[in-house]
Order: C-alpha cells, then structure tokens, then sequence
C-alpha cells in the first residue's frame, strides 16, 4: 500500500513538473514588462516563424525603449522578412533619424530596397554604407548584386571581390562574381570563380540547391544566370571525362 501511495505521489509530481515546464517554455508577452524583455520575445517569435507576433512584440519594445536604435532596426528588419517592405523601410529611416551613422540600419535598408525592386536607392543606400564602414562585406556584397541588375558589371565585379576578400568563406560573394563576369562576356572567369564557391560549398554543384540564393536577395534573373553557369561548368567536365575515356 505504501508503494503504491509512492508511485501515485511520484506520478503527480511529474505530472505537475511537465506541466510546469510546458508553460515556463512558451513564450508570452504577458511575463514580458520592458522594452529588452519584449525584444527578446520578438526575436524568438521571429526565430520560429511567428512574425505577426515577433512585429507586435518588436513594436511594443521600441514603445517601451524608443531611444533603443537596434530594437528599430530589428523591427525593421522582422518587418522585411515579414514581406512588409514598406513598413520596414518606414522603421529603418526612424532608426537612422535618431542616429544617421548607424551601419545596420543602412546595411537592413539597402537589402529592403534591392528586394523591393528599388535597385538606385539600394545602390545608394549600400554605398553609403561601405562609405561608413569601409570594411563592410554586407554592403559590397549587396553592391555587387545591385550593380549587376544595372548592368554595371565592372563595379559589379570589384564590389564581389571585395566581400569576397572581406568574407573568405562565404561562397556567395564568389556566385556574385561569377554572374557579373557571364554576363560582362568573361565565360572562362565566370566558371573558375564559381568553382572556388564550389569548394567552399559543394551543395553548389546541386541545381536544386542554387534556389535558397533568394534568400541571399539575388533575383530570379540571377539565380537563372547561375544555373547556366553550372550547366556550362558540367559540360566542360562531361566532355573532359569523354574525351579522355
């Protein structure tokens, strides 16, 4: 009977300590009270892929924190990823109004506007940015794809060089490159550099993978570009093992 009365009370205090964890664990603005607690909330909604709530949430920091510029530019930022380009362009220049030289905001606002299809504002939004930061890979890397859809290929070029330099082992500044040497005419220079992004990642080998470069706000055009890139880099090995055979 003891045992038994045991095991009953071992059972409910299990019971009730999942419980207790279930509920500690989900995220509630309820136990949330100021601005960094309701920042934090924010960018965990955000982390799930919750952005109505990350958005309210990010909103009632900078209520709360107004002065905070980093709670704005991570608004801003929701708000993009939230496909709210107009909203997040919006709380990106108040980040900026409070303070003009904030990097993370003009690098945030330049990707907002390139995704938007505003290619001469992002191009100028991100060459003010690497003005203030000379060493700043986001705003070349940016540069170069914003060049690129204006048909600038040699600043194109030099941009991806540049956030290639800045950021070794990211391939995507090499894929930047690779388009703006296709389509400036440079076949041969297009394929070497998009083999060194093979190196550094060899899911670039995949044509299936080539569709998440959205995510690293190159166009569909780009991403089309790409592709052939790979198709030519394929048939040059195919004939290579043919010939060879």
């Amino acid at each position: 009977m003891k045992m038994l009365k045991l095991a009953k009370a071992k059972l409910t205090s299990g019971i009730c300590t999942g419980v207790f964890l279930t509920f500690a664990l989900i995220p509630s603005s309820l136990a949330a009270k100021s601005g960094g607690e309701y920042r934090q909330l924010g960018l965990l909604y955000r982390q799930q892929g919750r952005f109505p709530e990350a958005i309210a949430a990010m909103q009632k920091s900078v209520e709360l924190d107004p002065k905070n510029i980093m709670g704005r530019v991570n608004l801003g930022w929701t708000q993009h990823l939230a496909g709210r380009e107009k909203d997040a362009a919006i709380s990106l220049w108040q980040a900026i109004y409070q303070e003009p030289l904030f990097v993370p905001a003009y690098n945030a606002l330049g990707i907002v506007y390139l995704v938007d299809g505003n290619v001469p504002v992002a191009t100028l939004v991100h060459a003010w940015a690497a003005i203030l930061k000379p060493n700043n890979e986001i705003a070349y890397f940016n540069l170069s794809l914003s060049w690129h859809r204006l048909q600038v290929y040699n600043l194109a070029i030099i941009c991806a060089e540049r956030a290639a330099t800045l950021e070794p082992n990211n391939p995507h500044p090499l894929v930047a490159a690779a388009i703006a040497y296709w389509d400036n005419g440079d076949k041969d220079a297009a394929k070497r550099v998009y083999a060194k992004a093979i190196q550094l990642d060899s899911r670039y080998r995949d044509r299936s993978f080539l569709g998440h470069l959205k995510q690293a706000v190159f166009s569909q055009e780009q991403i089309k570009i790409t592709e052939q890139i790979l198709t030519a880099i394929q048939n040059h090995q195919e004939f290579n093992r043919s010939t060879s055979s």
